[in-house]
């Protein structure tokens, strides 16, 4: 019997099963799901499909910085001096692929070994539609960090067999918003006086930069050698200075990265405060209490934080308590199905999420498909440092224009990795920082 174009999915379906095969779906045109109302869960009411994972490899791409590209990393005296990127790749029986990024920090090596260790003979001939007792909630610190790639891949075939996009499904009582609004998060300068870094003066010249190329936030960090060379006292002045560089409806961002004293914290807040900065990032050290403190001096600018959380349960008390303002869950850590959970927790409690997107282009797609899905969605970073994997990734173009992206409407992720990446980017041995070579002739 031939298969008219308005066959429901299960003739469509079922005629492939009796006919081409194991790679019949990957070859077929597909319609896209009508998705059930009044789903309280991203796969609730949609249709499981008969598929299998027969295969998973991870790569492990590394760029090293040209001299030029390096940059001092923010507060510590060191420089970081090469880029990861780390892809998580799974097959299946119908010929189709998923493709997942996970964060660099957590090793790329040791996540390669767990993969073949543990994750390959859990999820072989397993079904991806189980994506949420697969994968969902079990991302964590190091080697377990994979989790959240192998659950992006997941729900990359999930959106292809079913021939939506992830945000869809992911939309489950709001209307996805898929033009985007992101903030330039840079800021790579120096404390140390006879660099070949830029100093803190540059970083007017980094916002008005990023603003004539219509962002219309920017987020900077201490600044290299700042523990040795710089103070609280000697970073108010750049503060003004760039405030009356960009406007007072400019969007201005401080990021501590957890390394800032408590002391320092409670000098620098008024002065954010004066400066109507929106939201001040990982001031201190991860101790709820002094966040909770901070908060006392910050009426108006918003307490930020949660990179690198990977559990709705590690996040949840932040919130209660009052420490986050803004969480910033993403999926590299997280993978999408912890995120989309995270995010809702989130909304119910009235709090805006802003997911960590530091890694690549795979990471910020998922993140952006995910920000589309949430209601709850603010602004999605934009990495400023240099990174061919933020752009160089996919065969079509995805980027921000204007200081803003727009998610893939295509079937699953909606991109597609260029071809020899792994011998373009081999792996590249080592830690992704060095001490600063100029350090010891300064101290």
């Amino acid at each position: 019997m031939q298969i008219r174009a308005n066959s429901t999915r299960r003739l469509f379906l079922g005629s492939l099963a009796v006919g081409a095969g194991a790679g019949a779906l990957a070859a077929q045109p597909r319609r896209s799901t009508v998705l059930p109302k009044d789903r309280i869960s991203p796969l609730d009411g949609v249709k499981r499909e008969k598929i299998k994972i027969t295969g998973i490899k991870v790569m492990n791409l590394g760029y090293r910085l040209k001299p030029e590209e390096e940059w001092p990393d923010a507060a510590r005296n060191v420089i970081i001096w090469k880029t990861e990127s780390v892809i998580v790749e799974i097959t299946t029986d119908v010929g189709l692929k998923g493709i997942g990024g996970c964060t660099r920090y957590n090793g790329p090596a040791e996540m390669k070994e767990y993969v073949d260790a543990v994750i390959r003979p859990l999820i072989t001939g397993k079904n991806p539609f189980d994506v949420e007792y697969l994968a969902g909630g079990i991302s964590g610190p190091r080697a377990r960090g994979v989790w959240s790639g192998v659950d992006t891949a997941l729900w990359d075939i999930i959106g292809k067999v079913k021939g939506v996009p992830p945000y869809k499904l992911l939309a489950t009582d709001t209307e996805p918003v898929t033009h985007l609004r992101m903030y330039a998060s840079g800021g790579e300068y120096t404390w140390r006086k006879n660099s070949r870094f830029v100093g803190p003066d540059d970083l007017v010249k980094q916002a008005l930069r990023h603003k004539a190329a219509g962002y219309t936030a920017f987020k900077f960090r201490p600044g290299g050698a700042f523990e040795s060379f710089g103070s609280i006292k000697q970073l108010i002045p750049y503060l003004r200075e760039i405030r009356a560089a960009v406007g007072p409806d400019f969007d201005l961002i401080q990021e501590a990265n957890t390394r800032w004293t408590m002391e320092q914290c409670l000098e620098i807040a008024p002065v954010l405060e004066e400066l109507k900065f929106t939201w001040f990032e990982e001031p201190t050290r991860r101790n709820i209490d002094d966040y909770v403190k901070l908060k006392k001096s910050l009426p108006t600018v918003k307490i930020s934080g949660g990179e690198g959380i990977a559990t709705r349960a590690a996040l949840v008390e932040w919130m209660d308590r009052g420490a986050y303002d803004i969480v910033q869950p993403g999926c590299d850590d997280a993978g999408v199905t912890e995120c989309w959970y995270m995010a809702r927790m989130a909304a119910t409690r009235g709090k805006p999420i802003c997911p960590h997107n530091w890694q690549d282009g795979l990471v910020c797609v998922a993140n952006a498909h995910l920000m589309a899905a949430v209601p709850n969605r603010y602004m999605l970073e934009s990495n400023m440092t240099p990174n061919p994997f933020k752009e160089g990734l996919f065969k079509e173009k995805f980027a921000a224009v204007n200081g803003h992206i727009d998610v893939p409407n295509k079937p699953g992720l909606g991109v597609e990795l260029k071809e020899g990446l792994e011998e373009l980017y081999p792996p590249i041995p080592g830690n992704w920082n060095m001490p600063d070579p100029d350090m010891p002739r300064q101290l």
